[in-house]
């Protein structure tokens, strides 16, 4: 039996393919369109799906959408009526694209598949489901995890009207215990700092959860105060008269101007210790909101383990705080716990929940097979690409090519580092990363400033190999998917002098580092990935070469792309940012490709500037 989940048309829509229970193939939109964060109706994730599972269209028993539009159109018209005449402009802007396509998804969903052409008319397309969209967020967090009972918890912006929702899962079985509703919203709240410190809602959170380590929690009190009525089991309200997301278009209002001495950051502004030390208040009052939910969940439920999904699930430092704090014995995080694993979540529901299927679980492995579920490339295909390019390569063998990357590394040598199956979920694992040596100080600053073209604050993530993690942090889990934030062992920290200082780039003094300089943030913590033998062997055999030629079973890891683009999905993306940042060698599975032996795009002479001003 095949299902199809998808995700699609609030942002980072996706499709995934379920056959009898197994995750075939998941991949978001955005990576095959270049649209970063795509909703639009994913026709490349789902071309994509069907080709990996070799069916088409007339093959799938139900398509499953991943919430309820019209519950969600339900909260939007009280949500206008409660706060009117406020919103009017926001109302009128919305409107027309309801009650045009929203509000009758399901003839629009039938007509997309339609242009699919795969089958002729609609009374042939399989049935559509609709799920709720914590529901689905729940399916994607437990379904696929290795427990076999689990308490859940899902924490959003909002869905239809829950925002924070919890669940008992047992076997197959999901039950719902009980939600937070709109506007009432941790998501939101951190949102609205990720607006008024200058970053993108949506996509710039992670961003502030960068910067907090930078600054001191001189707000917390305040967020206390004024925004959050926080009660001791985790459960809260918002003080709605400092937001404006209800009746506007922006996040905050004046009231919150006032609040915190001044208006919004602007944009690619000269970031200040204000900013700082307000990235660093909100992430403090999260972590704490976090915890006081996981510990009242599990003073409910008496459950050993915890599974987690939902946007603020990607809050890595909080995470990392429930596993160290926390009361369960074990922690699971959907990798991608945003928008798109609902796509996930609503294939799995569909299969266990309608059908009534069994679901296997050992408590041990789980079932995203590492996260790596998008497209392949075969070195043939790959040869022939750069062949057309008149691109110099060479063809190794894998132990060439391990070998030869150690002593690149270990010289200082930026890797684009291609193989495998797409990773699925906003984390590079190891299949479309950029690679560097931890070792090096001056790894953080090139990647930022000439790779990545991003903010010189934002911190890289280690790949280790799994069994020797807790060599360099303080950490005996598994973390293969980077939600992970945890301390680097005390035999590992280290003072910078001022001259590593000045070669870091960063310009704050006393800035703690590490033996491991690039992957470690200011305040001794790092986000880790645990590369496994058995679900990535390639990366885990290139960590073991370096490793051999170094004694330093780590890596700088982070995705392949430049700033506000997708990470990479085809070998013609890699080549294309490989040959627009200062990457110096690029590794499409077995071919190997220097920057110095490469002829300059095409037409393609102002791509810096394009960046930057990006």
């Amino acid at each position: 039996m095949h299902i199809l989940g998808i995700s699609a048309f609030y942002h980072d829509s996706a499709a995934c393919l379920v056959r009898d229970g197994e995750i075939v193939a998941a991949a978001q939109e955005e990576r095959f369109t270049r649209k970063k964060f795509d909703a639009s109706f994913p026709t490349h994730a789902i071309q994509y799906c069907l080709e990996a599972g070799n069916i088409g269209l007339k093959d799938l028993k139900y398509v499953a959408f991943y919430d309820k539009p019209l519950i969600k159109f339900e909260r939007l018209l009280e949500t206008y009526v409660d706060f009117s005449p406020k919103g009017i402009q926001s109302f009128l802007a919305a409107m027309p694209v309801w009650l045009k396509e929203k509000l009758f998804l399901k003839s629009l969903l039938q007509n997309e598949l339609l242009s699919l052409n795969g089958i002729a008319s609609k009374t042939a397309l399989p049935q559509i489901l609709f799920g709720e969209h914590h529901e689905s967020h729940a399916a994607s967090a437990f379904y696929p995890s290795p427990f076999k009972s689990a308490a859940v918890l899902c924490m959003d912006g909002v869905g239809e009207w829950a925002t924070t929702s919890a669940w008992m899962g047992e076997g197959n079985t999901l039950t719902p215990l009980w939600e937070i509703h709109f506007p009432h919203s941790l998501g939101l709240l951190y949102s609205a700092f990720t607006y008024y410190t200058g970053f993108r809602v949506n996509s710039g959170e992670y961003k502030v959860m960068g910067l907090a380590p930078y600054g001191q929690p001189k707000y917390v009190q305040a967020i206390y105060d004024h925004l959050i009525d926080l009660k001791s089991d985790g459960t809260f309200r918002l003080k709605m008269e400092y937001f404006n997301y209800c009746t506007g278009l922006t996040m905050t209002n004046g009231k919150f101007d006032d609040l915190f001495g001044g208006p919004p950051r602007k944009p690619e502004s000269k970031l200040t210790q204000r900013d700082m030390d307000l990235a660093r208040s909100i992430q403090e009052v999260t972590e704490e909101v976090m915890l006081r939910l996981a510990r009242s969940l599990h003073r409910e439920t008496g459950a050993e383990n915890l599974c987690l999904a939902g946007g603020v699930a990607l809050n890595c430092v909080g995470n990392g705080r429930i596993l160290r704090e926390g009361p369960f014995k074990g922690l699971w995080i959907q990798p991608s716990a945003g928008d798109a694993g609902g796509a996930v979540g609503a294939a799995l529901t569909g299969w266990h929940q309608l059908e009534g299927k069994p679901r296997s679980a050992n408590d041990v492995t789980d079932a995203m097979q590492g996260s790596y579920l998008g497209p392949a490339y075969t070195n043939r295909e790959i040869e022939q690409f750069l062949r057309a390019k008149e691109a110099p390569y060479e063809l190794l063998s894998d132990e060439a090519i391990f070998n030869r990357l150690a002593d690149e590394l270990a010289d200082g040598k930026v890797v684009g580092w291609f193989q495998g199956r797409m990773e699925f979920g906003p984390r590079a694992l190891g299949s479309r990363s950029i690679l560097g040596d931890a070792r090096n100080p001056k790894m953080q600053s090139v990647m930022n400033l000439k790779i990545k073209y991003r903010e010189s604050f934002r911190p890289f993530a280690p790949s280790v190999l799994r069994e020797q993690v807790s060599d360099y942090f303080e950490m005996e889990t598994d973390s293969p998917y980077m939600l992970l934030v945890a301390p680097v062992v005390e035999k590992r920290r280290t003072r910078l002098t001022p001259e590593q200082q000045s070669l870091w780039g960063i310009d704050l003094l006393n800035v703690p580092k590490s033996d491991i300089p690039a992957a470690t943030h200011v305040d001794y913590s790092a986000r880790v990935q645990t590369v496994h033998e058995d679900t990535n062997p390639r990366y885990h055999k290139l960590l073991k070469a370096f490793e051999a030629k170094t004694g330093c079973g780590l890596l700088v890891n982070t995705s392949f792309n430049v700033r506000n683009e997708p990470i990479v999905c085809s070998p013609q993306d890699a080549f294309r940012c490989f040959m627009r940042t200062a990457i110096d060698i690029l590794v499409l599975e077995n071919c190997l490709l220097y920057k110095a032996d490469q002829k300059p795009l095409e037409g393609d002479t102002n791509w810096q500037q394009e960046f930057e001003m990006d």
